[in-house]
């Protein structure tokens, strides 16, 4: 008997324990389930927030990146206005020696009776002159009688008639010389071509 009371009392046990495991399991799967469900909600809220969270870091970046681009656009703009005011500053500065000799002459010519020397000093100071803007890259275009009339290069101001036929279509005299900067025509020959 006593075996059986013993037997009866751990199944009885058993039972309590069976009873309470499964009463603690269906908790636990409750309790399983209310998490998940907050989970859940917390992941959409979480994915709704990551979401605004990151557009809104994009914004900020446009919005730096934006600003620096205008930073630039205005700081280059700048820069090209200062280096446009001062990009003939060295060819002032190689001028100035010039101009001193231009004066010079005009003081010297003015109880000068000699012409020759006169035209001597001004020849002098045109070839400095010339030397002086050739170094910076400036060439005369050759518009000698006979060049052939180039669009591109020469501005036709009038025409004569020529009773040569090998001039006719050809430059046969220079209004005005044309020059270049480097390769580029700065200005174009003012010519008379013949008819």
């Amino acid at each position: 008997m006593a075996k059986d009371k013993k037997a009866s009392k751990n199944q009885e046990e058993n039972e309590v324990l069976e009873a309470e495991n499964q009463t603690a399991t269906e908790e636990q799967v409750e309790e399983n389930s209310a998490k998940e469900e907050q989970v859940e909600e917390q992941e959409e809220l979480s994915a709704e927030e990551k979401l605004e969270i990151e557009l809104a870091e994009a914004k900020d970046k446009y919005l730096r990146l934006y600003s620096e681009f205008e930073n630039f656009r205005r700081r280059n703009a700048k820069e090209r206005i200062d280096l446009i005011k001062t990009a003939s500053s060295d060819l002032m500065v190689e001028l100035l020696p010039t101009i001193d000799d231009f004066e010079r002459a005009k003081k010297a010519n003015e109880n000068q009776e000699d012409i020759e020397s006169v035209k001597e000093g001004f020849g002098l100071i045109s070839t400095k002159l010339f030397k002086t803007l050739e170094s910076k890259g400036l060439k005369v275009m050759e518009t000698e009688k006979g060049t052939p009339f180039d669009a591109d290069l020469h501005e036709a101001v009038t025409q004569f008639p020529v009773e040569d036929e090998e001039l006719k279509g050809k430059i046969i005299d220079t209004v005005e010389k044309g020059y270049y900067l480097g390769e580029r025509v700065i200005r174009f020959a003012k010519v008379v071509i013949g008819a």
